[in-house]
Parts: structure tokens; C-alpha cells; sequence
């Protein structure tokens, strides 16, 4: 069966997410994380995260439903709903080290998940300053990725 999804160029995802404080999104996507800015206005700014675009849009009062509960993977609880992006293996060691430098507090420490079989991958969990989710991934081979 024919992939439909596949494309000549890279795709890239749009996301939009609410935060409460674009002060303290802009020092987390642009300082911490190194996001590049883009587009931007009194109460939503665009971010370059690893090729794809974030939106981070100031939502009065913020959210009330950041994380709606946690399932099981790897005797890890991993936080529902999240978002987050596959890096290189390089990337995400030096982004690890970066987040424990600017004193991040891990929702799941960086590790190496599935050890051994198939989808083996370097996964970290932590929160923006909002309270959103996110998982930065690493997999030696890409073929991995969809591995079963």
C-alpha cells in the first residue's frame, strides 16, 4: 500500500499552544530551549522548533486541563496530552545538558528507553513555564522510529 503521507520535501508540523505568561514562554522557547523567533505580536509569538512551527498564544487565566492524566510506558508515567520532537542523538545530549544547566525540573529524567529492542530511543519529559507537556526523543536509526 502506497504511503500518502510521504512527500519529495520534509514535512514540518504547526503547533499552536496556550500559555499564560509570553514573558516566560519567550526566556523558555528562546533562551532555554534556543528556539529562533519568528513572527510575533502583543500576545502570540512564532518559534523555529528544530525546523517546525510552535506558536506560543497568551490565553488570559492560562489553561486548566495541561495534563489530563499519565499512562504507563517503559515503568515511566508519561504526562497526556504532550507534544515534542525527534532530534539527533547529539541534539538531544547537548539539549539534556542545557536544560540541567538552566536548572530544569524533569517530569522524566533524561534515558534511554526500550534498551535493547526494537524503537530503543533517548526520551526526556519536562513542562514549559505554562505547564505543557513536552518529550524531546532521539533514536540512533531512523529506521527505528516505527519499529514494532
Amino acid at each position: 500500500m502506497e504511503d500518502r503521507h510521504v512527500d519529495e520535501r520534509p514535512s514540518r508540523f504547526h503547533l499552536a499552544i496556550p500559555v499564560d505568561d509570553l514573558a516566560a514562554a519567550t526566556a523558555f522557547y528562546g533562551g532555554v530551549l534556543g528556539c529562533s523567533p519568528g513572527r510575533a505580536a502583543d500576545n502570540w509569538a512564532d518559534w523555529n522548533l528544530y525546523g517546525h512551527q510552535l506558536v506560543t498564544h497568551e490565553v488570559p487565566g492560562g489553561r486548566t486541563d495541561r495534563v489530563a492524566g499519565h499512562s504507563d510506558v517503559d515503568d515511566h508515567r508519561v504526562p497526556v496530552p504532550h507534544f515534542g520532537v525527534l532530534v539527533s542523538v547529539d541534539q538531544f545530549h547537548e539539549l539534556a545538558g542545557r536544560l540541567a544547566a538552566a536548572g530544569t525540573t524533569f517530569v522524566i529524567e533524561p534515558y534511554l528507553r526500550f534498551s535493547g529492542r526494537p524503537g530503543e530511543q533517548w526520551t526526556m519529559f519536562l513542562l514549559d513555564p505554562a505547564g505543557n507537556a513536552i518529550e524531546f526523543k532521539a533514536f540512533a536509526d531512523d529506521a527505528d522510529v516505527f519499529a514494532t
